[in-house]
């Protein structure tokens, strides 16, 4: 097996620089977020690009709302299920190295393993069948301690919970199946996940406000706390120790160079890119899809917006990429507002029409 190696690579200028208040969108987005701040109480961070430019970047609300400390640029926010598209892109980076392949079987790398025929493709497009480990582990929790990935493992390996279907049968969102995967990338690069990916990706993007949970160390970062739609904090719980299915803490500013770095062939070749964004399961008709990591909207002329939300805690997140023409649309919050995942009204700014204030609603 080849080992994984630091790739840095070497700018002229930044990625990111401040929207031109004057190009065409800008006002009609910050009419939009402002409003939404002071009818719905949106508070975070939006990040909006066209063709790859940044057309709209502003922070609303609070970052500290008991001290009243406004939210900045500088303040990390718990992506939840949006880490899944980091986790992801870190397994298929395993594939390009030869650490690895999508026809693995899990037993290969946890032999006591109890399922049998789950491959890591099944896992990247939650076809695998597994039983969620937030519900199956919710009687092992302590007050005041934290789980990890290793020890809902051998949860699973000791007391079998019954699975929910047969592998590749069916999709099933399942945030064990990312659990997981953050696992097998330890196993094959030899490095904790949080260490992988920062050499391999947050420190050569520069990345510098991004970065993998850990309740030991996190309260010295800058983080925006997490509330509840009255303003309550919502605290970590014993899953806060588990990461790949959440737990990368960032930035919009980090975010867009995430997403640019796709475009730029940094991450991955535009071969292994094909099939993160390839449709996997086709069980019930509908425009709606799951790739490597990544959800699917069909459009009108038959190309697919590529997405991800999450939730967790009180933090809600939107991760939109049309990669035709290379848009994106960041949205992270801290305080809980289903309203963050109606994004329709953003694309009817960026595109023309009109259309209702949702749609795209999953976790």
């Amino acid at each position: 097996m080849k080992s994984p190696t630091v790739k840095r690579w070497n700018r002229k200028a930044p990625l990111t620089s401040l929207p031109d208040s004057t190009n065409p969108y800008f006002h009609k987005l910050d009419t939009f977020f402002t409003n939404r701040s002071l009818q719905n109480g949106f508070s975070g961070s939006v990040l909006i690009s066209k063709n790859g430019n940044c057309v709209y970047n502003k922070c609303f609300g609070y970052c500290d709302y008991r001290s009243k400390n406004l939210m900045s640029d500088t303040n990390s926010f718990q992506l939840a299920s949006v880490s899944k598209t980091f986790t992801a892109t870190a397994v298929l980076w395993c594939v390009e190295h030869e650490l690895l392949s999508l026809e693995d079987e899990l037993q290969k790398f946890f032999p006591q393993f109890p399922y049998a025929h789950v491959y890591i493709k099944d896992l990247l497009s939650h076809r695998s069948g597994l039983p969620n480990y937030l519900y199956f582990c919710s009687r092992k929790c302590n007050k005041g301690e934290f789980l990890n990935n290793e020890q809902v493992l051998a949860i699973m390996q000791t007391e079998k919970p019954a699975p929910y279907a047969l592998p590749n049968k069916k999709f099933e969102y399942c945030n064990t199946n990312y659990m997981l995967l953050a696992l097998v990338v330890e196993k094959v690069s030899g490095k904790k996940f949080s260490a992988f990916m920062h050499e391999i990706f947050f420190e050569p993007l520069e990345m510098e406000r991004t970065f993998i949970y850990n309740h030991e160390d996190s309260l010295s970062r800058k983080i925006a706390l997490s509330y509840n739609s009255k303003w309550e904090i919502q605290k970590d719980d014993c899953f806060d120790g588990v990461v790949g299915d959440k737990g990368v803490y960032s930035t919009v500013s980090d975010m867009f160079k995430w997403d640019k770095a796709f475009y730029d062939g940094k991450l991955l070749s535009q071969q292994m890119m094909k099939q993160a964004y390839a449709p996997r399961s086709f069980e019930h008709p509908g425009k709606r899809n799951y790739g490597y990591g990544w959800r699917l909207l069909q459009q009108p002329d038959g190309n697919y917006l590529v997405y991800h939300n999450g939730w967790w805690h009180g933090n809600n997140t939107v991760f939109y990429r049309y990669i035709q023409d290379t848009t994106a649309v960041i949205i992270l919050s801290n305080r809980y507002n289903k309203w963050v995942y109606g994004v329709q009204p953003v694309f009817n700014i960026l595109y023309g029409g009109k259309g209702g204030d949702g749609g795209f609603g999953e976790e």
